[in-house]
């Protein structure tokens, strides 16, 4: 399942959101999405885990949770491109 996670402090590393994931399940990937030419955090990336079970659990745990002075953000990734469609 791939997750959103929000509200990033900008000194916040892959390592370190992945590690708060880990404790959860198996991580597949993380991403904090940086601005192109400066490198800067966006406040927000994505992580991936297998299991619907463990992300559900991850979800639950870390919305709200305090990190570098800032409460988290996490729910479920919507699909890019998801958004209503006409006939």
């Amino acid at each position: 399942m791939n997750i959103f996670v929000g509200n990033l402090a900008s000194e916040t590393t892959e390592t370190e959101l992945g590690d708060l994931f880990k404790a959860f399940g198996q991580v597949k990937s993380v991403q904090v999405m940086r601005e192109m030419f400066s490198g800067v955090s966006k406040g927000f990336g994505f992580v991936e885990m297998p299991g619907k079970a463990h992300s559900l659990a991850a979800i639950a745990a870390l919305d709200g949770k305090d990190l570098h002075g800032k409460p988290l953000r996490v729910n479920e990734a919507m699909a890019r491109g998801s958004g209503m469609r006409h006939r």
